[in-house]
């Protein structure tokens, strides 16, 4: 569906922030509906992410009116809800081209927009981002100002709270924002806290503020009671007593969606020195019923119609990675009374709704912590427990750290199901799970296997669960090749790969789901094929068999060929003092653009035929 600008007529007026402040405010709530509305029609005509955008149309207009954007910075955390700032600096035209091959960006990113000061996906970075900014700018001295935008989600995080901390202490001129859009707004956040709001930020309660701490100075009794005074009728009026303790000047919470009020804060507050905390209240799917009531089912859309009160229901003939290990860790928690799952706030995305019904006292969604998501799981399996930690292959990254020191260091009975390994399509750069057989491989103690299929991944669970140790399965985004699930689980043996196919003069050894494409390339080229299984420990003992038949070795992995599964093919031929030519095919030295799945293979010939191509090209040579 094509929009036509023309039914825009406010929205027209504001391509870029300039037009937007050249508006009268009264124009301001117009300009707001037709907003919502075209980011809605836009969206549903393309797929995206869409209920976080809706929430926080209000909010991204008084910025934009508010701030001398792009001389401002605004700092938006995660991105999701970035979609509105995206149409209102100049690139709303190009919308429905969004998280789409050669698109815009699927959140905000600094080569897209001078608009976008912060390319982001991981979540929890803007306030460190921001302070980093706002040290700068001090020392500019042009009177920048700086403003991070969190959500009540990300602002759970470690990362955010010791940015807060910093802050507080140094005492820089910044704003941080938190959208708290999980719950309605309360009834505190009415006409009575809009009005004590823009009193609490305006200058002649700061000048008094400010200037009655310094008068009590001198008066440490009298300090201390009007401090405790102040922290009753705060923590009375608002939730504003953490923030103040963090160095914080606390306002709200206000009403997010009064687009005048907002404004009329946000001016107040861009005069105010030192690190400012505006808490807003708003709601996810703001002006669009179904999305108000699903938020996270409207998180993230296919295409859809507006007009319909439902989302179309997919069609896969096999059943996800994610829903095979849902399925998994229900069938093992009902034998193994032991087992805990842990997920760092991915219940859907990690396939754990089931269990999170089935076995409540059982389930730990630790919210946007993946590092406490880790050390959780060691204190568990100190305890004798057994946790199974859900995760994104691109969020373990975040959890580094205690993956070697709390776990591997301590060989640790842990099983890490990371989901979304290798190309995750339309998420990008920042969620492409290409790096995870990289950075798990170098780690003593660890166990990694990839499956070719459904039910391997079902077996190899068992496998890394049954195993004494740190122990990972790393599999991919969507669904398989529909192959036949075995439910009786069995363990496979560990560090054992198999001959799929017999050939000649040509290997391929594949570690993961593109076993299906190898299989292919195998019969185009008369090859042998090895399903590996297993990274780590590798099948050495296969391998070196391999060597007296075949001339080419061909490693195939949906990872980094640097540091990966191919480079652990090299080291054991080089330790071994064998001279065979080998040719790895994975990810290359570069960061994955957005675009389907099988677009981003196509591309970088990990496609039967860009596997065949790439053998007879390196065979020319």
């Amino acid at each position: 569906m094509s929009l036509n600008i023309a039914d825009y007529p406010t929205l027209a007026l504001a391509s870029l922030p300039d037009e937007l402040r050249s508006l009268p405010q009264d124009r301001l709530p117009a300009l707001c509906a037709e907003l919502r509305s075209y980011l809605l029609h836009s969206v549903s005509s393309s797929s995206g992410h869409l209920a976080s955008g809706l929430g926080v149309v209000e909010l991204t207009v008084a910025l934009h009116y508010v701030y001398n954007t792009p001389f401002d910075r605004l700092v938006w955390d995660v991105g999701h809800q970035a979609y509105p700032h995206k149409i209102l600096t100049g690139r709303r035209e190009r919308l429905p081209s969004i998280r789409q091959f050669q698109g815009l960006h699927p959140f905000p990113w600094r080569d897209e927009s001078e608009y976008d000061t912060l390319s982001v996906g991981h979540s929890s970075t803007s306030i460190s981002a921001a302070l980093g900014m706002a040290i700068a700018a001090e020392q500019e001295q042009k009177g920048r100002k700086v403003v991070a935008i969190i959500g009540d989600g990300a602002i759970t995080a470690g990362m955010a709270f010791e940015a807060l901390n910093h802050a507080g202490d140094i005492h820089k001129d910044m704003l941080v924002i938190l959208n708290d859009n999980e719950m309605s707004i309360s009834e505190n956040v009415g006409a009575l806290n809009n009005h004590l709001a823009r009193i609490m930020s305006g200058s002649l309660y700061s000048t008094l503020r400010e200037g009655g701490k310094k008068a009590l100075e001198i008066l440490p009794p009298l300090k201390a009671l009007a401090k405790r005074t102040e922290e009753h009728l705060k923590g009375m009026v608002v939730p504003g007593t953490l923030f103040e303790e963090f160095g914080f000047n606390y306002v709200g919470p206000i009403d997010g969606h009064g687009i005048n009020t907002l404004v009329e804060t946000l001016r107040n507050m861009r005069k105010l020195k030192g690190p400012q905390f505006l808490h807003i209240m708003t709601r996810k799917g703001k002006g669009y019923l179904p999305a108000e009531q699903d938020p996270i089912g409207y998180h993230g859309v296919p295409k859809f119609d507006p007009a319909q009160d439902f989302l179309p229901k997919a069609t896969a003939t096999s059943p996800s990675y994610s829903k095979v290990f849902g399925d998994w860790l229900c069938d093992m928690a009902s034998h193994c009374p032991k087992l805990m799952a842990i997920t760092p706030a991915m219940r859907e995305g990690s396939g754990l709704v089931r269990f999170s019904k089935a076995f409540p006292t059982r389930y730990f969604d630790v919210a946007i912590a993946e590092q406490h998501a880790i050390t959780l799981a060691a204190g568990m399996a100190i305890e004798g427990k057994k946790p199974v930690v859900a995760i994104y292959s691109t969020f373990l990254q975040r959890g580094y750290d205690q993956l070697i020191h709390d776990v591997a260091l301590q060989n640790l009975d842990v099983l890490f199901a990371i989901d979304r390994a290798g190309i995750v399509g339309a998420d990008g750069p920042t969620h492409q799970g290409a790096y995870d057989l990289s950075f798990m491989r170098t780690i003593p103690n660890m166990v990694i296997m990839t499956p070719a299929d459904e039910n391997e991944c079902r077996h190899m669970l068992y496998t890394g669960y049954q195993h004494s140790g740190p122990a990972a399965v790393r599999y991919p985004r969507g669904t398989g090749p529909n192959v036949p699930i075995q439910h009786q689980m069995t363990a496979l043996e560990i560090g054992k790969g198999r001959i799929i196919r017999q050939g000649k003069g040509v290997a391929l050894l594949n570690f993961g789901p593109l076993l299906a494409e190898a299989e292919i390339a195998a019969e185009k080229l008369d090859a042998t094929l090895v399903d590996m299984r297993f990274v780590k420990p590798l099948d050495e003992a296969l391998l070196l068999s391999l060597l007296s038949e075949h001339k080419l070795l061909v490693t195939v992995e949906e990872n980094a060929i640097m540091g990966g599964a191919g480079s652990a093919v090299n080291e054991c031929l080089m330790r071994n003092k064998k001279l065979v030519p080998v040719l790895n095919l994975g990810l290359p030295d570069i960061f994955i653009e957005q675009g389907g799945q099988q677009q981003i293979l196509a591309k970088l010939g990990l496609t039967a035929a860009g596997m065949v191509q790439s053998i007879k090209e390196y065979q020319a040579r």
